[in-house]
């Protein structure tokens, strides 16, 4: 089995290219998840709808030389989101009520 870490137990440093929000192509060191403690977050909607979601981080990229005020490096991170709707009957499919044409 190949390892790739050094001495301190450190991965090497992969280097890509990222756009800033201003379209700014930077240079920028992916980051991997060591570890990730993804929460659900419940949204009640006024509508008596409940939303679910969480967002799964894959995996971080730290802007080359991007600080923030504290100077902290910054990241950016590659996410995928789940989201589940629980909707009371009468805004279902096919449920009584429901909104013409959109059956």
């Amino acid at each position: 089995m190949y390892d790739d870490t050094d001495r301190e137990g450190r991965v090497p440093e992969k280097k890509t290219k990222v756009q800033m929000p201003n379209g700014l192509l930077v240079d920028a060191v992916e980051v991997g998840v060591s570890d990730a403690n993804e929460k659900w977050t419940d949204v009640k909607l006024e509508d008596g709808s409940s939303l679910r979601i969480k967002s799964v981080i894959l995996g971080a990229v730290r802007v080359d030389g991007h600080y923030d005020p504290d100077g902290n490096p910054m990241y950016m991170i590659k996410a995928n989101q789940v989201m589940t709707v629980s909707a009371p009957e009468h805004l279902r499919k096919g449920g009584s009520g429901a909104a013409k044409g959109l059956q």
